[in-house]
């Protein structure tokens, strides 16, 4: 005995679970539709490109806010970060008279005071920044050698990938160690390990004994020597904060033709943990006080991650909320498009709804088939939109390189909009055609 076709199953179900008055209403609607195919396809267009800019819009808006937020989340939650700033008339006098020396930036003495009287601090990260080229053999990239503590990565959550951060006794002996980042061990070192070989700086070597993980920042390697082009980079080598004041000071001499710029800051950089993630306001508040009171001249920039994260997810809501309304144009004209079609429709078939009336036809049958027929074309476009709004964010992280992110309620919600645009503009056109005379509608040609 023969098996059953496949599709024997589906029909069974179709004649059992659907009315045959409704089987009928999708027949007449399909072979409608099918008359006209290419103006049926033109008017699925607009739908399809509506729900399309939806989900690819709402992709690409969800992963830029979420590279934005993660890169906020590195810096910590519960940390607030002090930085050096050249104050505006230091930066006039500069420009005057380049010959002296500035003093300005946050000092050793700011660091023990917010640990003596700010309470609710559990750790102070301090750091100081020097921008230089660093060298293996013909190799060079340039980078920031960063002068801190050991307990700087697991404060800072920038994990080690390869080997270890240096430790308290290295810290104390002033030892010539360093640990750099993913990308300036690619650039210094593309073809071997770079864990145990030296990198210069200068006329200091400096022995690598970590890797941490990329921080998402790009590098231009020099490959020969004697390359005047300037990179770009922002790439980081941790060195210990005594060995970088043993070997830098606390004064920076930037040569220039004829002349040279001298800038004396102590640290470029602070971090303060605090213990209470509910108190970190009130202690940002606290440190800002104790700053200014000591500070004659503002020389220093506060940064709250922990604020910045929150207007961070106030600017996402914005961003969708603004890239939803565009799309919902897209899907408004698509709407417009499909009533435009059905009442063109409507008029063609004028004397086709006579005589169905004439036999017995009712005006709910005539506004039942003519809204299946603007459903099945808003619903078709629906789901043509949602296979090309899932591919387009996928060949945007292919080729451009863009984080994109498809929440499982971006095509849901696309495609049920575009379902319901197939009834809200579907209804006018079905209610014309229900409330024709059917003498009138028998009489035209």
């Amino acid at each position: 005995m023969t098996p059953a076709p496949a599709a024997a199953p589906l029909k069974t179900w179709w004649h059992q679970m659907v009315p045959a008055r409704l089987r009928r209403t999708f027949q007449l609607a399909i072979k409608s539709l099918w008359l006209h195919r290419l103006r049926s396809l033109l008017t699925v267009l607009g739908i399809v490109f509506g729900v399309c800019s939806v989900i690819a819009m709402l992709a690409i808006g969800e992963g830029a806010s979420y590279e934005a937020q993660e890169q906020i989340k590195r810096l910590g939650s519960q940390n607030i970060i002090l930085r050096s700033a050249k104050p505006i008339e230091d930066q006039k006098v500069s420009g005057a008279q380049q010959d002296m020396v500035m003093d300005y930036g946050l000092k050793y003495n700011d660091i023990r005071r917010i640990r003596a009287t700010v309470p609710g601090v559990s750790i102070v990260v301090p750091g100081r920044i020097i921008r230089e080229y660093a060298w293996n053999v013909n190799r060079r990239s340039d980078c920031e050698i960063v002068g801190t503590v050991p307990w700087y990565q697991t404060m800072r959550n920038h994990p080690v990938t390869h080997g270890r951060f240096f430790s308290d006794q290295e810290m104390d002996a002033s030892s010539s160690v360093c640990v750099i980042e993913q990308e300036l061990a690619e650039a210094l070192f593309p073809a071997q390990p770079c864990l145990g070989r030296d990198i210069r700086v200068g006329s200091h070597y400096y022995r690598v004994i970590g890797v941490l993980s990329s921080r998402g920042r790009t590098t231009k390697a020099k490959d020969e020597v004697g390359e005047g082009e300037k990179g770009q980079a922002a790439i980081r080598m941790y060195i210990p904060l005594t060995t970088a004041r043993t070997r830098y000071g606390d004064v920076l001499v930037k040569r220039r033709s004829g002349s040279f710029e001298a800038e004396s800051v102590q640290l470029h950089e602070v971090t303060v943990k605090v213990d209470d993630p509910e108190a970190v306001a009130n202690v940002a508040l606290t440190i800002k006080a104790l700053m200014e009171r000591n500070h004659r001249k503002k020389d220093y920039d506060i940064v709250v991650p922990l604020e910045l994260l929150k207007r961070a997810e106030r600017t996402k809501q914005i961003f969708n909320i603004v890239l939803g309304s565009i799309a919902a144009i897209s899907l408004l004209v698509g709407g417009i498009g499909i009533m435009n079609i059905m009442l063109a429709t409507v008029t063609e078939r004028t004397r086709e709804i006579g005589i169905r009336r004439a036999l017995g036809a009712k005006r709910h049958d005539i506004i039942t088939q003519f809204l299946v027929e603007s459903v099945m074309l808003s619903g078709t476009g629906g789901v043509l939109g949602v296979a090309l709004g899932i591919l387009i964010p996928m060949g945007v992280a292919a080729f451009a390189g863009m984080r994109t992110i498809i929440t499982f309620w971006s095509p849901m919600i696309a495609f049920s909009i575009s379902a319901l645009v197939g009834v809200v503009f579907g209804i006018y056109p079905a209610m014309r055609a229900a409330n024709m005379d059917p003498v009138e509608a028998l009489r035209h040609e």
